[in-house]
């Protein structure tokens, strides 16, 4: 916080300050036990009739009266990294929309219209990296109608919590009524520590996802254009680990210069806390690391403890926090 030389804390930010990144201190609100005051830290997306809404690095968007307001500075847009490989967001997203392509896809702009009849959302949604070159709405519109003519619903992906994200968009897509459905993070670190975790014997590596391979993937009913998806990438990799009755885990590891990412590691129920999934991505990692990568990424979402611990012990940490918006009045779909 800021504290003038009379030793007075003092907000110094203002209306000027929308887009930027604040550390806020408000009065607690009435009848809340604990502290006299509470901190926040985000981007500040806007400040209008007496309210701050600032938006976290999670994605969530607090509301700050102005009158509670006892502190407040402007904070560097991008926290020190303590660990992990170096990376923009930019870069993270556009790697990551290489490893899952869609079967069709639009520019409007800088953003990427992206459909592949359902299946997930990340191959079925707006990747807005960019202007779209209209004003907001007409560019939302322009979606809707996108969308609509495949008889889908439009979705938006948007990122919050790093340098270059899209807290803005985020909170202007709250304010026209649009739901956000899913929040999950972008982890990073580095791959040969991920080799060294196992010796990764018995695990099978291919081209191509074999029957084996998409029977222990979670997702049913597989279709062609999802095996067009899991196949998109520069160079992919799938792992299966046989089992007397299938497969016993499996993985996907897509290759692309510097990265490596890991997508899918999925364990027989029967036979999880065997170090399977270690064994899958080491064999995987050792596989990226002599097609010349150096650094890998994953997607995990927050509510997946089991998930978040083993690759926190594997080193990765979280870079940023990304979210898929549903157009307002819509049913959803999955992944």
């Amino acid at each position: 916080m800021e504290i003038s030389a009379a030793g007075r804390l003092e907000v110094r930010i203002t209306t000027a300050d929308v887009g930027k990144r604040v550390s806020v201190r408000r009065l607690s609100e009435p009848g809340v036990a604990g502290e006299k005051f509470t901190d926040t830290v985000g981007v500040l997306t806007s400040w209008t009739d007496g309210v701050l809404l600032i938006t976290r690095k999670s994605g969530e968007c607090v509301r700050v009266a102005e009158s509670a307001l006892v502190a407040g500075k402007v904070v560097p847009s991008a926290p020190a990294r303590r660990r992990g490989p170096a990376t923009s967001y930019e870069e993270l997203a556009r790697v990551a929309a290489r490893a899952w392509r869609p079967v069709e896809s639009e520019r409007l702009g800088g953003w990427e219209l992206r459909a592949a009849g359902g299946f997930t959302r990340r191959a079925n949604s707006v990747l807005p990296l960019g202007d779209p070159g209209l004003p907001l709405d007409e560019a939302l519109a322009a979606v809707r109608r996108w969308y609509g003519e495949r008889g889908l619903p439009a979705y938006v992906q948007t990122a919050t919590g790093a340098e270059g994200t899209q807290e803005l968009l985020c909170a202007e897509l709250e304010r026209r009524g649009w739901v956000r459905e899913v929040t999950a993070e972008v982890w990073t670190g580095g791959l040969a520590p991920v080799a060294d975790l196992a010796e990764g014997t018995g695990v099978v590596l291919s081209r191509e996802a074999d029957e084996a391979w998409l029977a222990r993937y979670g997702r049913k009913g597989v279709s062609d254009v999802a095996l067009r998806v899991l196949g998109s990438g520069p160079s992919v990799w799938f792992a299966t680990v046989p089992g007397a009755d299938g497969p016993a885990a499996i993985g996907r590891c897509v290759v692309d210069g510097r990265w490596a990412s890991f997508a899918a590691v999925e364990v027989d129920p029967a036979r999880r806390r065997r170090g399977l999934a270690t064994a899958v991505m080491a064999a995987l990692a050792r596989r990226a690391l002599d097609e010349g990568a150096s650094a890998a990424w994953l997607q995990v979402e927050t509510d997946n403890a089991a998930a978040r611990a083993l690759y926190a012990r594997m080193g990765f940490a979280a870079h940023h926090a990304y979210h898929h918006y549903r157009e307002p009045g819509d049913a959803g779909t999955d992944g």
